[in-house]
């Protein structure tokens, strides 16, 4: 927690910046949108939940395609492993999300939504979504090394990414002869629906998805965590002459 060292509010902004979030996509698309009719969970609840995961899934991302660039000095100058920096950078916002995860639960007993047994398939959705953000962050990370561009595009992809995944909405908002094609497009929609659905389901039904299209993000996900894996150790031994 060094980063908020010199802040006011110091780690208080670990659960200032979901609330405030989750607080404006609720008046956007909620209230302004009228997203929010129907449905029986709150609506606060669906967006701050979808806050917390994204923020995890985007900054894992991010922090992980910057992690050999922001450490200059020790890739020029010293040998070891390269794939340890990248790793470690994903434990700050993980973190970050247990913090998050921590405020939902008493939230969850405040707006009278107990969860179910589907709890039981949460590590599920959160394992997914992790080995996915850092597959595309691993190759971010060789690719930001060669050219600095994609340090300067990434950030405005995930906003992008931000309002064009369930977040501040559900799936059952999109026209439902779009949802395949949206699905295949953007497997973390599929992690995202199914750790709100773990949250909110009591008794299991409702699940939003098929299951071919779960198969299909878990496949994606294994997928890119590989390939970012083959790609960073195949140009690793570059990194030292490039950065």
């Amino acid at each position: 927690m060094l980063r908020y060292r010199q802040t006011a509010l110091g780690v208080t902004w670990v659960l200032v910046q979901p609330l405030v979030g989750a607080g404006l996509l609720t008046i956007v698309f909620g209230s302004i949108a009228g997203l929010a009719k129907g449905g029986g969970t709150a609506y606060f609840l669906l967006t701050f939940a979808g806050q917390i995961f994204y923020v995890a899934y985007a900054g894992i991302l991010t922090k992980v395609a910057a992690s050999l660039v922001g450490n200059t000095g020790l890739v020029s100058k010293v040998y070891f492993p390269r794939l340890i920096l990248p790793l470690s950078t994903a434990a700050s916002p993980l973190l970050d999300f247990a913090v998050g995860f921590c405020l939902l639960v008493p939230l969850l007993l405040v707006f009278h939504a107990p969860p179910g047994l589907p709890i039981l398939t949460l590590p599920f959705w959160i394992a997914f979504a992790l080995l996915l953000s850092l597959g595309w962050g691993l190759i971010a990370a060789a690719m930001v090394v060669a050219y600095r561009d994609v340090a300067h595009i990434l950030p405005v992809l995930m906003q992008f990414l931000n309002f064009g995944s369930p977040v501040g909405w559900t799936l059952d908002r999109i026209n439902q002869k779009w949802i395949p094609l949206y699905l295949l497009l953007n497997p973390l929609a599929v992690f995202l629906e199914g750790f709100r659905w773990s949250l909110f389901s009591r008794d299991g039904s409702g699940f939003p998805i098929p299951c071919g299209y779960v198969i299909y993000a878990v496949v994606i996900s294994i997928g890119m965590f590989v390939a970012g894996m083959m790609l960073f150790r195949n140009r690793e031994r570059r990194f030292a002459d490039v950065i």
